[in-house]
């Protein structure tokens, strides 16, 4: 029996990784150098694993930015706007490739970035492949190569990790009608090809394909795709050893289509799925060759295994195949966790014995091979103890429960989840409380945070100024962008969100059940890293959160501000989440939380709240089986947290990187007045599902891609609006950013609002002519 990692965090133990990346982008740091921290974090990993006692680790599991860009960069996949960034002669490689996610703005060029969304069911988000009819493809970096060849000489033994071309071909999209970007498989195979080749020549051994989309409902045309992939790279390097890694759900109605591939290795998680072991050992067309990877491990989630569990689900499997056809792995690539609980020196000491993060897990993994293995397991029994003791513990904390959350739950009623009256009898109280005008502007919460906000926020928690001199900073940060939103003539202002640090931390650090790290950060894009809050127990919100800095910012102004909450599915979906009650069960008592803070804000006379769910696309199960139950209790609990308001309150959601054509139904039923979504990466397809619904309610689809440093003209925004125009009734649009402006500069935001505004006055004063 040997063990496995599928993939290590990127970012450092210090995200040294996003610093550098950063420097780079401000031109303050060369490109070698920005290199030499690529090649400084990987070799740490390298030798943490090894060190750990790891047998397969991973190599090309690092990315300056994601990994399905890279492996775009490595195919020749570069949608040809691009190719005029390599005719200035300064840039390099690393710039092409930074171009394709950020955009590019400089040397009299202007190109917009490629699209973005959520890798699968995560809070990652990746770079989407962009597919012509005729596109080719050719070996265009050698990262992979050249990644396998470093680990080599500096003494690691590796496997490259490449996203399998069947599935890099689904995350991609058709950029022109009329073919299916599956039958490009025949021209994309043969880099892959050179690729094996290449590394074959190195002496590699394992090689390991991502493809999680045998966790997805596949077409039988995809299923024709990896039926001959898999065989011509079996027939072309018949002694290479090939895994096959799949994630986040069980192989499912395709297991008979998995166990057919010619391959020496299938990963299967069996944190999301452990019912799925027995389906594969009772599976007559289970090879005696193939050797199974158990994900037992959980790579998504910060719990300590359970190592009973874990060795229950080990010895199913050595009892039926044998201890020699058996790989232990984490059930995906640690890239969703944290990178090491030894940097948590203040965290609540019960609860960081519950704990693990990627190092702890690598440290997991090889413990319970130890634990299975006669002559090893006497070494590791300590270790065995200790973890029954802290699962144990968990079980038992008196942090955890709280009976009055629970009974508050159990005493929801219909009317707790409905508005007083429908959409069309609400508008009309709000349009005469509000007067906005057509095409009415806003932005999405919050402005950007600059090194001056970061370093008061950075002095008050080290004590070097109290909380008064903070409130004081904040307040002038506050007036300075109301009165700057009322200067460029935006409709609906918002106050700036200074006080707060991640959307989501900010409100679990003000509610009961959650715990936060200092180093527990995760990659969300880029260079964009979240510290996602523990909710360890039940949840209860013991005083108003937002209120204040609402109502002080109100009183600065006449015109309308938003109060700005974060909704509970994404306080959910971007929190580390408890695995011992139902998702839904958390959910809702976040929703109940919500909720007191929305009637709160009534009170306090803010008549437009928004509660973002930017994530709720997110949480949908893989296979379509399973999305309704979700849905069902996802919207419900957005309904709970907006219901307890006046109809003349105008409730706002945001939603963001989400395909809307499956569940537009449902976003109809959570019954926002307004919902705001990422539209101008798309430009403007996603409007197509709300015009086919013939979606009842307002809507602000963004002209402005905060995720690229680019700023866009007041023209290419009134293209936007005009395709809007074309899908939409005038009198439901808003006008709006794709999402918050917090990572962005103030620079660029402040020319790129004035440029949305005036787009949103022409379009407004040809509507008024047309009418």
């Amino acid at each position: 029996m040997q063990t496995h990692n599928l993939g290590y965090p990127r970012i450092g133990s210090n995200r040294e990784l996003k610093k550098a990346c950063e420097q780079y982008w401000l031109g303050k740091i060369s490109v070698a150098e920005l290199i030499k921290t690529g090649k400084r974090i990987r070799q740490y990993n390298w030798q943490l694993q090894k060190d750990a006692g790891v047998d397969l680790i991973p190599s090309n599991d690092f990315s300056f930015y994601d990994q399905v860009l890279d492996m775009s960069l490595t195919v020749g996949a570069i949608p040809k706007r691009y190719h005029e960034v390599m005719l200035n002669k300064t840039n390099n490689e690393l710039d092409l490739y930074f171009a394709m996610a950020r955009g590019y703005q400089k040397h009299d060029l202007d190109i917009t970035a490629m699209k973005m969304t959520k890798w699968f069911d995560t809070n990652y988000h990746y770079i989407v492949p962009e597919f012509d009819k005729e596109q080719t493809f050719k070996l265009f970096s050698s990262k992979i190569i050249n990644e396998f060849i470093e680990a080599k000489e500096a003494g690691f033994k590796t496997k490259p990790v490449l996203i399998g071309p069947v599935s890099y071909l689904l995350l991609g999209k058709e950029k022109q009608e009329g073919f299916n970007r599956l039958d490009l498989i025949k021209n994309l195979l043969p880099v892959y090809l050179i690729i094996l080749k290449k590394l074959k020549e190195e002496g590699v051994e394992w090689v390991q394909f991502d493809e999680p989309f045998l966790a997805l409902d596949l077409s039988e045309k995809a299923k024709e795709a990896f039926s001959y992939v898999y065989a011509e790279i079996k027939n072309t390097f018949p002694e290479l050893k090939i895994i096959i890694a799949n994630y986040f759900d069980s192989f499912g109605n395709n297991l008979d289509l998995a166990l057919s591939l010619p391959v020496n290795m299938l990963h299967i998680d069996l944190v999301r799925s452990n019912t799925q072991l027995d389906d594969i050992l009772e599976s007559d067309k289970l090879s005696l060759k193939i050797q199974l990877s158990l994900g037992v491990v959980d790579g998504r989630n910060i719990w300590k295994n359970d190592f009973k569990h874990s060795l229950y689900l080990i010895n199913k499997a050595i009892n039926k195949v044998g201890e020699d056809r058996i790989f232990i792995a984490p059930s995906c690539s640690l890239l969703h966790s944290p990178c090491d609980l030894d940097s948590e020196t203040t965290l609540n000491s019960e609860i960081k014995q519950w704990l693990a993060f990627a190092k702890q897990k690598v440290d997991e993994v090889v413990t319970l091979k130890k634990l299975v293995n006669f002559k090893e397991k006497e070494s590791v029994l300590e270790k065995f103890k200790a973890n029954q003791l802290a699962i144990e513990s968990r079980k038992t904390s008196k942090l955890i429960h709280n009976n009055k959350v629970k009974e508050r739950v159990k005493t929801i009623t219909e009317a707790d989840i409905n508005r007083k009256n429908v959409f069309k009898k609400r508008k009309e109280k709000q349009q005469e409380r509000l007067k906005l005008p057509l095409f009415p502007t806003t932005t999405i919460g919050s402005f950007p945070q600059t090194k001056e906000v970061r370093t008061w926020r950075s002095k008050l928690k080290k004590g070097e100024i109290n909380k008064q001199e903070y409130d004081e900073f904040i307040k002038e940060e506050t007036k300075k962008v109301i009165r700057w939103q009322e200067q460029i003539g935006l409709d609906v202002l918002v106050h700036g969100e200074f006080e707060r640090n991640d959307m989501v931390e900010y409100f679990g650090e003000r509610l009961d059940g959650f715990v936060f790290t200092k180093k527990g950060w995760v990659q969300s894009y880029g260079s964009r890293c979240v510290k996602p809050p523990i909710i360890y127990g039940d949840i209860q919100r013991t005083k108003p959160i937002t209120v204040y800095w609402a109502k002080y910012a109100q009183s600065l102004t006449k015109k309308h501000l938003k109060g700005m909450l974060t909704g509970p599915v994404t306080i959910l979906q971007w929190s580390f989440v408890r695995n011992d009650q139902p998702r839904s069960e958390t959910c809702t008592q976040i929703a109940l939380a919500i909720r007191d803070e929305v009637v709160d804000l009534e009170k306090a006379g803010i008549k437009i709240i928004q509660i973002d769910e930017a994530a709720l696309r997110e949480g949908l199960p893989l296979r379509k089986a399973d999305w309704q139950n979700y849905l069902n209790w996802a919207v419900k609990a957005f309904r709970i947290a907006s219901s307890g308001v006046k109809d003349e309150t105008q409730i706002h959601t945001h939603m963001c990187y989400s395909e809307f054509n499956d569940i537009i139904q449902n976003i109809a039923n959570m019954d926002a007045d307004v919902i705001t979504i990422e539209c101008s990466r798309s430009q403007m397809e996603l409007l197509d599902a709300f015009a086919e619904f013939n979606y009842p309610n307002e809507i602000g689809p963004g002209v402005y891609d905060i995720h690229s440093p680019r700023v866009p003209s007041k023209t290419e925004m009134l293209a936007l609006l005009e395709k809007a125009q074309a899908v939409i009734s005038t009198d439901q649009l808003w006008v709006n950013p794709d999402c918050g402006l917090k990572t962005r500069h103030w620079e660029e935001t402040k020319k790129a609002l004035i440029e949305m505004v005036n787009a949103a006055i022409i379009s407004r004063e040809e509507a008024l002519i047309v009418s």
